[in-house]
């Protein structure tokens, strides 16, 4: 059971779920936001979205093993305590339960066309783990949006359906608020692909999979990781200044939680070489992600300063 637990990244899904919870009752309900689901149907909607990532995580653990014998042996589940035949009837079960709840869920909100988005993203994870990640950035790009669509997943199925000329103000205000958290879910994931590419150059490069430094050096990739990094930083100095500043509790929060880790990560990252050093800094990024994506439930001190 625990090799289970591992091998769907279930830490992952516990923020994964939190983040989700936090948007429904910390961010859409404490402002009155018209919405569509009830607590069931968001539960469900909960549930196909963490079946569908346990799905993603599954297979591309099942493309990895030759990758993952050299990058992390002492982590390596399939082949080891899972066997692939198992791994792969996993992937097919979370599939079918992801994709069946999302069928059941477009059909209640009277938008049949809706389940094409969990169809879409299970396809996308196995094209992903198959194919796309050999692909040098454009595997980075698209895992990330990925990510960064989870965040605006309860705007598709609870508000938007909800909207009508009376609360269109409010709805799009809300809206635009995620669309915020989920490009900063982008930026910040992107960063840790391609930082995770530099701490597994060695099995990817055995395993024949073509990354970013792979094909331009750490020191270049580096550089580029750095570029990329400007825009979160900018975005949240931006974020300060305009809408956090009244609030001293916000301030620090984002000053101590959000900026300074990027900031740290910005001078660390032109030094780093190392397999410790780039695992360091991916830690890092998901705690970023972690503080940033959960400060979700501190927005409303921000509506009503």
């Amino acid at each position: 059971m625990i090799a289970y637990l591992k091998l769907i990244r279930w830490p992952n899904l516990v923020f994964i779920a939190l983040t989700l919870i936090l948007i429904k009752f910390s961010f859409f309900e404490e402002f009155g936001a018209a919405i569509t689901l009830s607590t069931f149907g968001y539960a469900l909607l909960m549930l196909a979205t963490l079946c569908i990532a346990a799905s993603g995580y599954v297979i591309n653990d099942i493309y990895d093993v030759q990758a993952d014998k050299i990058n992390k042996p002492e982590k390596l589940i399939i082949g080891n305590k899972i066997s692939e035949k198992k791994a792969n009837n996993l992937f097919i079960i979370l599939n079918v339960i992801g994709v069946g709840i999302g069928f059941y869920l477009a059909n209640l909100l009277g938008k049949p066309g809706f389940v094409a988005i969990f169809i879409f993203s299970s396809a996308l994870l196995y094209l992903y783990a198959s194919y796309l990640k050999q692909i040098p950035v454009l595997g980075n790009v698209l895992i990330s949006l990925l990510v960064g669509f989870v965040v605006l997943l309860p705007s598709v199925f609870d508000l938007f359906p909800a909207i009508n000329s009376q609360n269109k103000q409010v709805q799009s205000l809300l809206f635009s608020i995620l669309l915020d958290y989920a490009i900063f879910a982008f930026l910040i994931n992107l960063l840790r692909e391609i930082v995770k590419d530099q701490e597994d150059v060695k099995g990817d490069y055995n395993a024949g999979i073509q990354t970013l430094p792979i094909i331009l050096g750490h020191s270049r990739t580096n550089k580029i990781i750095f570029a990329i990094g400007i825009l979160p930083v900018a975005a949240i100095v931006y974020y300060i200044y305009n809408y956090l500043f009244e609030n001293t509790f916000l301030v620090i929060y984002t000053l101590i939680f959000i900026l300074a880790p990027l900031l740290y990560f910005q001078v660390k990252i032109w030094e780093a070489k190392k397999k410790k050093h780039f695992s360091h800094l991916s830690l890092l990024l998901k705690i970023i992600m972690f503080f940033g994506l959960t400060s979700i439930g501190l927005y409303q001190f921000i509506l009503v300063s």
